[in-house]
């Protein structure tokens, strides 16, 4: 990232974002990413949503840039135009993978420690790590 980054640069990031920032237009990006070439009844059925909202967060997606679109005949097919959006989900899918391994590994740790404090001690009592520390 450039050192300095344009106000009128970070509103367009800030718009990109936004585009990455609901359920639903990330479970249609999932689609395209491992799927490929969608058209919308087929993005309705494998998202489980119903067209109207289906048709309304991929025309977003598309005014955004995200995914592309082409008409052939009378069906819309959309597939994923910008190869970062791919990169952008596995780097924040990783991470968030990450910070549950982390999580676990803390929380397995906090019960050995206990089990071992437990063995020598019986009348300790049994208090958990505080969520998020």
């Amino acid at each position: 990232m450039p050192n300095e980054i344009p106000d009128q640069v970070l509103d367009l990031m800030a718009s990109r974002f936004r585009m990455l920032a609901d359920a639903t237009r990330l479970a249609i990006l999932r689609l395209l990413i491992k799927e490929g070439e969608k058209n919308v009844s087929e993005v309705v059925i494998a998202t489980g949503r119903n067209q109207a909202n289906i048709s309304k967060h991929l025309k977003q997606l598309a005014e955004a840039g995200l995914v592309a679109r082409r008409k052939e005949g009378l069906q819309v097919f959309y597939r994923l135009s910008d190869p970062i959006v791919e990169q952008l989900c596995r780097l924040v899918c990783d991470s968030i993978y990450k910070e549950m391994h982390d999580e676990v590994e803390q929380r397995r740790q906090w019960l050995t420690d206990q089990v071992a404090v437990n063995h020598n001690n019986h009348d300790a009592p049994l208090e958990g790590p505080v969520a998020g520390s």
